[in-house]
């Protein structure tokens, strides 16, 4: 095929470094992966009985663009009890990541700015490039915390957007309520729109999440069900914020996505009434295992929220350290560098079984003690 034929977008981003990752793994045979964003749990019994029953009641046509009322109108009075704006709206999104990018598609013009706290969530640095927006990073290494100072400076008159993730991935790390306040406040003189990602929310280990909405009510939430419930697979999401902005998100998803799968939104429905309490408190174990495991060898900014940690590199660059944990361990883990403009960290996911996390931790310790 002519190369002329390729739109130019094709080209501000390559495959994900992650997905590299994965295709590596896949060539082994009894990998230890710690990779994986996703919980190693399954879909709870009653969330996959009531997709079957969906399905086999013949829910499988089109659903209505902004969600069935089964699961918008629930999802809309839990948001409306918590928060009670009163111009604050609602509709199910086809995963999180298709919120994200109706969110960019509704507000973003060729050559506005949307700033993007590094290290990122990988679709934060590219999605802004596919509807013409321009990237500009905000540092918060080394501890990850996000400094308002940084943030102010770094808007301008064309700034249109902030992305938000908190319990964010790769760290772990949570923001302070302070700062979340400050961030929301901040969003809101400056006239900038706070997309805040809490995909996470449900993982959060020493204190609740609290959400920027809670401050700024312009705040733009785009939130799923994939993690919590192990719907991955799934691709259901939901957003809320101005009503203005998620009419025009529908009205997108009306000429992209059409609409969320119908069978699984009666299925989400039934999600929101399963107590995942334990599943949370079995993955602050694992958080608290990893972290004890690495604490000699590695310096880690505690996870406060999320799966995942962001170790610092003992030695080497990314793909070079990552490189040898496949190769002689059998170990896949993600080059810091696919979340961030910096070379120094790596990402773990320890979304995973007791036993890969103990192997993990012993080629760890080796792979750090190599070169010391």
């Amino acid at each position: 095929m002519s190369n002329h034929w390729l739109a130019d977008r094709t080209r501000l981003f390559d495959t994900s470094g992650i997905r590299k990752v994965f295709d590596l793994g896949a060539k082994l045979k009894d990998p230890i992966n710690l990779s994986i964003g996703q919980p190693d749990f399954d879909v709870p019994e009653p969330v996959r009985r009531s997709a079957i029953e969906a399905i086999e009641s013949r829910k499988n046509g089109y659903a209505l663009t902004q969600g069935m009322p089964v699961l918008r109108e629930k999802l809309a009075a839990q948001v409306s009890k918590e928060y009670g704006h009163d111009d604050r709206e609602l509709f199910v999104t086809s995963g999180t990541s298709g919120g994200l990018l109706l969110a960019l598609m509704a507000l973003v013009n060729p050559g506005d700015e949307v700033i993007v706290f590094d290290p990122y969530f990988v679709m934060y640095d590219s999605l802004p490039g596919l509807v013409g927006g321009v990237v500009v990073h905000v540092d918060t290494y080394p501890d990850f915390r996000i400094d308002l100072n940084r943030v102010a400076d770094a808007i301008t008159p064309r700034t249109k957007a902030i992305f938000f993730n908190s319990p964010a991935n790769p760290t772990g790390v949570m923001a302070e309520d302070d700062v979340v306040r400050g961030l929301a406040e901040l969003a809101d003189e400056r006239n900038v729109v706070l997309i805040s990602d809490e995909i996470y929310r449900t993982f959060a280990y020493g204190r609740p999440l609290v959400s920027p909405a809670k401050y700024n009510p312009r705040t733009l939430v785009v939130d799923g069900f994939s993690k919590t419930y192990g719907m991955t697979g799934w691709r259901l999401g939901f957003a809320h914020g101005p009503a203005e902005i998620i009419r025009e998100m529908i009205k997108l998803q009306q000429y992209t996505f059409v609409c969320a799968p119908h069978p699984f939104q009666w299925a989400g429905a039934a999600a929101m009434d399963v107590d995942m309490t334990p599943h949370v408190d079995d993955y602050r174990r694992k958080r608290d295992m990893l972290l004890a495991g690495l604490a000699d060898d590695y310096e880690v900014a505690k996870p406060e929220g999320a799966f995942y940690a962001f170790p610092k590199l003992p030695w080497g660059t990314g793909l070079e350290f990552v490189t040898e944990a496949i190769e002689k361990h059998q170990l896949l883990v993600i080059p810091g560098n696919v979340f961030s403009r910096g070379d120094t960290h790596f990402r773990v996911s320890y979304a995973a079984d007791d036993r890969v996390i103990e192997r993990g931790i012993e080629a760890l310790r080796k792979l750090a003690r190599k070169k010391s």
